[in-house]
């Protein structure tokens, strides 16, 4: 199934990449990348001759259905690997735990230290839990990635697909041993997080903003939202304006017809 899927997407979309030579050949490896597109976890597996495993949500492996069941394959085929994100905290540690499941057999483990899908092409501050305890807990080298331009191959919200040809940059290899046996300090877990951030904004060139894409995501829906709200309350203005001039212009008229002679 992934030689298929991976066919088919370099076939179709003739991706580029620039620095295979990194990835080893055998052995456990994190590659850490930045987060433009549904299609970034399919992209990264095309180009590689190794397996590798992302996580995805559990409800893309369970949706009942025709549909569900073919979604579900194409996920397997991929390299994903179910996992329950129900409630923040037991999300995390179950990421955690399966990325150092997947190291220990010797294999590739793949994410996003943005935890989700930049909603404006930036690059945001990486989470430090994930990543971070992961390499360190592991002591496997991280890989950064920058995909590029495969946001404009599934921009968020399409279903289908531009035939856009899009990139993919890995970096040189990161090794965190000098923090060994200090993995759960906190200003350790930010460091370590924020030297692969650093290197996936040279690779990507992408401009870099301090702060939670999560948190970015709230301030746009709220904007948005406020926005909606102004756009009705001004609809709702110009209704009840609207009104009042009418009815003027009915007493107006009413008035002429009892002065007039």
């Amino acid at each position: 199934m992934k030689v298929t899927v991976g066919g088919s997407l370099k076939l179709a979309f003739r991706p580029w990449v620039e620095g295979l030579e990194h990835v080893p050949a055998e052995g456990p490896a994190i590659l850490a990348s930045n987060h433009l597109s549904f299609s970034d976890s399919f992209f990264l597996p095309a180009v590689l001759d190794r397996k590798i495993t992302f996580i995805a949500k559990a409800e893309y492996f369970t949706t009942p259905g025709v549909k569900g069941r073919l979604t579900a394959a194409f996920f397997r085929g991929a390299g994903q690997l179910p996992v329950d994100r129900s409630g923040a905290r037991g999300a995390g540690e179950a990421a955690i735990r399966s990325g150092m499941e997947v190291l220990g057999r010797g294999e590739l483990f793949g994410l996003y230290p943005e935890g989700t899908r930049s909603p404006d092409g930036r690059l945001y501050r990486g989470k430090p839990g994930g990543l971070a305890r992961v390499a360190l807990a592991t002591g496997a080298p991280v890989l950064p990635v920058a995909m590029i331009d495969t946001e404009k191959v599934q921009p968020p919200g399409k279903v289908v697909p531009k035939l856009v040809r899009p990139g993919i940059r890995i970096g040189k290899p990161l090794e965190f041993s000098r923090y060994e046996g200090v993995g759960h300090d906190r200003f350790v877990l930010r460091a370590v997080t924020d030297e692969v951030m650093y290197e996936i904004m040279k690779l990507s060139g992408q401009e870099y903003v301090d702060m939670y894409a999560t948190a970015m995501k709230r301030q746009l829906m709220e904007a948005a939202k406020a926005e909606k709200e102004a756009e009705k309350a001004a609809k709702a203005g110009l209704s009840r304006a609207g009104k009042a001039e009418e009815e003027a212009e009915r007493e107006q008229a009413a008035e002429q017809r009892w002065s007039a002679p």
